[in-house]
């Protein structure tokens, strides 16, 4: 039996089964039934196909990285053969065939150790022969040690000598020696040695091969099966230190994260990054860590100022929010810099998707600039869509048992949660308050209606009628956003508050995406396009596909493609569900019910929210009201200004065993008990009806 090289449990090797995925293997062995699946192996690019990367994991042993499994492009890798590859192997099937998946850890120093699995071995997590023992540590000279070896050669017990006998010897010995007592003096007075010069990290470049002092933060701490790396961030960036005692074992133990040091150490190169090979760690106290500090929080505050605080363009309608624009962009920046990861979680519409997007567009690279390592990106930056247009306590429960784990495995501070489309209602209050728990800041940006309820839960709410003004697009709200987070990308921002719209584009950003390059019928073709593939596998942000879809211009084909897919499947539904519309009579009010269960393929495309926009655009004319109602749900389109929070809290009195819970602000939705059906939808109608 070992100890986990991580934790320090009794295991079969050198990692525990917990721990396991934290540590990469070298494969020695030389058949694939010999791989353990679920471990992360180090390999080397064999070849490309049309359908993936051949991975060499071993001697004669290769796998298939299907590029399903890869979040970008093939040739977006920029992996040539021969290239050290690190991915999971994911399953081994009978017929020799090795199944890979992706891994967002690109280098060794990303994973936690370097273990050996070698079928020949006692076990198959063996340490690198060259760290089975620690280096010798460099030879100091022993008086004591001396002292004792003299007395042994002479029989005596070595003794210092006493009072002025000790002096005459010493003076004996200097006459001896042909050195004068101005000598001595001479020599006692040599200056010390020159103390070493503390280098900002951001200038560490120009000190390659010289041994310098950083002061800094420690803001993460990783053990791996070598060296301890330390996460060193100052006011000026971050950089990593190794520090060895033994294989495997932790260095300086009383350090923390979060703890302020002064560390020397020489600069070096390690897998192409920057490095600091630590020869001495002190924590700082009292007034040298808050020097430290303030040095860090005034360079903090001036970088997360934006440089440019104006809107994309001038609208009044966006205008009312402005400050609070700058606020959230002061918030994402703040987080950029502190090496906090920014998860963006936004609604999976269209409105989601171009928001989440333009934000994910804006910081990607501001967090490649602040972090030297290669995948920074994939660490530093996520965009989740939601399933609902809520962030619910199930969406948070996730988020913090993703949080809590990237902090036990990587030290990884605590994200900041950017909201888009969602975290305006009271529906998310209890998912935002068990982040705040955790001290996990949140953004919430929603242009549609917020209550009051939730405009204290973030720790900044964007919202328009929380100024009491009407609502907006929030894939507006959030561009405008992203280019104040980031003014260097705003041109490629210019189309975007375009695409949300299905009717009436405001003229001032039908000219800005024409000014972009993108006239009506294209920006038509991306909004489709975005529509349909929000639509399927909503859990998944798709990065590289939105990217194409809003971004590139020789995509157009792609961008047509899907976009005529749109219309065709939309078309199909609208057929269908138009002639099943049951009209009601209210009146002066047009009122039509659509019974969703029953006239929809309810699991297709296209969802029923974006089905009921479509006919609610075609047949709207004067005072409308279409209900799509299904076995327990009614969401409600209207030419009037409706509140449906309203309606479901009239409901709740006047139906008391309907179990009617209304949803959301004014825009939201009621559900009830499936066995109250036909009772709340003519009730639905009547109070709808009644606000016009």
């Amino acid at each position: 039996m070992g100890s986990c090289i991580i934790c320090g449990a009794s295991t079969d090797g050198y990692i525990c089964e917990t721990h396991e995925e934290d540590v990469v293997f070298e494969f020695r062995g030389s058949t694939p039934e010999q791989l353990t699946p679920g471990r992360y192996y180090q390999g080397h690019v064999d070849g490309f196909a049309e359908f993936g990367v051949f991975v060499d994991v071993g001697e004669n042993v290769t796998g298939l990285l299907h590029k399903s499994e890869i979040p970008k492009r093939l040739e977006a890798l920029g992996w040539e053969p021969g290239d050290t590859a690190y991915v999971k192997v994911e399953d081994v099937h009978g017929n020799g065939n090795v199944d890979l998946a992706w891994s967002i850890r690109q280098s060794e120093r990303e994973f936690r150790g370097l273990l050996i699995d070698d079928p020949d071995a006692p076990t198959n997590a063996e340490l690198p022969a060259d760290e089975e023992e620690a280096p010798p540590a460099a030879d100091e000279p022993d008086v004591t040690e001396e002292a004792a070896e003299r007395g042994e050669e002479t029989g005596e017990e070595a003794a210092a000598p006493e009072g002025g006998e000790a002096e005459a010897e010493t003076a004996a010995e200097a006459e001896e020696a042909g050195a004068s007592e101005e000598g001595v003096a001479e020599e006692a007075e040599e200056p010390a040695a020159e103390e070493v010069v503390r280098v900002p990290i951001d200038a560490l470049e120009e000190e390659v091969g010289e041994v310098v002092a950083v002061e800094a933060e420690i803001t993460g701490v990783r053990q791996t099966s070598g060296p301890t790396v330390f996460e060193l961030t100052d006011e000026t960036g971050t950089v990593d230190a190794a520090a060895f005692v033994e294989a495997g074992v932790r260095a300086y133990p009383e350090v923390e994260a979060g703890d302020v040091v002064r560390l020397t150490g020489e600069i070096e190169r390690h897998h192409g990054e920057l490095q600091i090979e630590t020869e001495d760690l002190d924590v700082l106290t009292g007034g040298e860590a808050e020097a430290v500090h303030e040095r860090r929080e005034a360079e903090i505050t001036e970088r997360a100022s934006p440089e440019d605080e104006t809107l994309l363009v001038q609208d009044t309608a966006v205008d009312v929010v402005h400050d609070d624009l700058v606020d959230a962009a002061t918030e994402i920046r703040r987080a950029i810099i502190q090496s906090r990861p920014v998860i963006v979680r936004h609604t999976a519409d269209v409105e989601g998707y171009v928001g989440g997007a333009a934000i994910e567009r804006a910081v990607l690279p501001l967090v490649r600039a602040e972090h030297t390592a290669s995948d920074a990106e994939y660490h530093y930056v996520d965009r989740r869509p939601l399933d609902d247009g809520f962030y619910t306590l199930d969406d948070a429960t996730k988020d913090v048992t993703s949080m809590l784990q990237a902090a036990e495995r990587h030290d990884e501070k605590h994200p900041l949660f950017v909201l888009v489309g969602t975290g305006s209602t009271r529906e998310s209050t209890d998912g935002i308050g068990l982040l705040a728990q955790y001290d996990a800041p949140t953004v919430a940006l929603d242009g549609g209606y917020a209550d009051g309820e939730a405009a204290d839960a973030a720790n900044v709410l964007v919202s328009p009628t929380q100024h009491g003004d009407d609502p907006v697009s929030t894939g507006v709200l959030a561009t405008h956003l992203a280019g104040i987070v980031n003014d260097d990308v705003r041109d490629d921002l210019a189309h975007l508050p375009a695409v949300p719209f299905w009717a009436d584009t405001p003229d001032v950003y039908a000219e800005l995406a024409g000014e972009a390059g993108y006239d009506a019928d294209t920006v038509e073709n991306v909004r489709d396009a975005i529509a349909l593939e929000a639509f399927y596998q909503a859990y998944e942000d798709k990065r590289e596909i939105i990217a194409d879809l809003l971004w590139d211009e020789a995509q157009t084909s792609l961008v047509g493609h899907v976009g005529e897919q749109f219309r065709e499947k939309l078309e199909t539904e609208l057929e269908t569900a138009e002639p099943h519309l049951d009209a009601r009579d209210a009146d002066d009010v047009t009122v039509e019910v659509l019974d969703v269960d029953q006239y929809t393929h309810r699991y297709d495309f296209p969802p029923v929210a974006l089905l009921l926009d479509a006919l609610s655009r075609d047949r709207a004319e004067g005072d409308y009201v279409l209900v799509g109602a299904d076995s327990d749900e009614i969401r409600v389109r209207s030419t009037g200004d409706v509140d449906v929070r309203a309606v479901g809290e009239r409901l709740k009195e006047e139906l008391p065993e309907a179990g009617v819970v209304p949803r959301g602000a004014a825009d939201g939705r009621i559900e009830f008990l499936s066995g109250e059906r036909d009772a709340v939808v003519d009730a639905a109608v009547d109070a709808l009806v009644a606000q016009f």
